[in-house]
């Protein structure tokens, strides 16, 4: 209905803010009580945006989809679960979102409100993390099993902080979002854009991936087997009858 698409816009905006207030938040918070260890300061800023994903996800989802992540919602528009019509708008949420997000976390925690990050975060391994935490989220996101998303998508956001060489970004709003924040999770505006070109690469990666494990439209093989479809293969005696 076109009276829930300001909702929608406004939960996407709204979830994709705190996503980044958490990202952001947890970050600074993790530096300032690591006393210089790196590693506790990234589990620390793992473990948070983990809880924090999963909760928003749940929140959000009945609202908006919960993508809060271009790269997310250009492929449910081009799998026609997203309105092309709808997908502007998602995206320019999602980007206010994320940018207000940075602006709330600096607030909570006295910081300047207005920066640009100086971290530099570039690179071919860089890329390819991207790359791979991209693609392994949308496989995710689109072959989990109903009611399950929210936990597998936040459990695999936290495994990739710590398997990629970039620490997992996987959303280009994201990006945009931590480039006004120089903190422990910034990102350079010189940087911002290599890592967009790889995460939507990688979507369309996942993208392929997935389609290529769809169940056949013709399954064949030992009538025993279950189907990835979830239903079990018709006996050769039927299936052959509709040829």
């Amino acid at each position: 209905m076109v009276l829930d698409l300001p909702r929608k816009f406004a939960g996407e905006m709204l979830g994709t803010a705190l996503l980044l207030a958490i990202v952001i938040g947890s970050g600074i918070m993790g530096e300032r009580l690591a006393g210089g260890n790196v590693a506790i300061a990234l589990l620390a800023n793992t473990l948070a945006t983990v809880a924090g994903l999963y909760i928003l996800i749940e929140v959000f989802g009945p609202i908006s989809g919960a993508h809060f992540n271009p790269a997310v919602s250009v492929v449910l528009a081009w799998r026609g679960e997203l309105p092309w019509t709808s997908l502007v708008p998602y995206i320019a949420a999602q980007l206010l979102g994320a940018m207000l997000g940075a602006w709330l976390a600096h607030a909570m925690f006295d910081l300047p409100i207005l920066q640009w990050s100086t971290k530099v975060r570039s690179g071919t391994g860089q890329w390819i993390a991207e790359a791979v935490a991209t693609a392994g989220l949308l496989l995710v996101i689109l072959r989990a099993p109903a009611g399950r998303a929210a936990v597998m998508v936040a459990s695999y956001i936290g495994a990739a902080y710590w398997f990629t060489a970039s620490t997992s970004f996987a959303n280009p709003a994201a990006a945009f979002g931590r480039m006004f924040s120089d903190s422990f999770a910034g990102i350079a505006p010189g940087s911002v854009l290599g890592f967009i070109a790889a995460q939507f690469a990688g979507a369309g990666l996942g993208l392929a991936i997935h389609r290529g494990f769809e169940p056949r439209l013709h399954p064949q093989g030992h009538p025993n087997v279950i189907e990835a479809s979830g239903t079990a293969p018709e006996p050769p005696a039927q299936r052959s009858g509709r040829r």
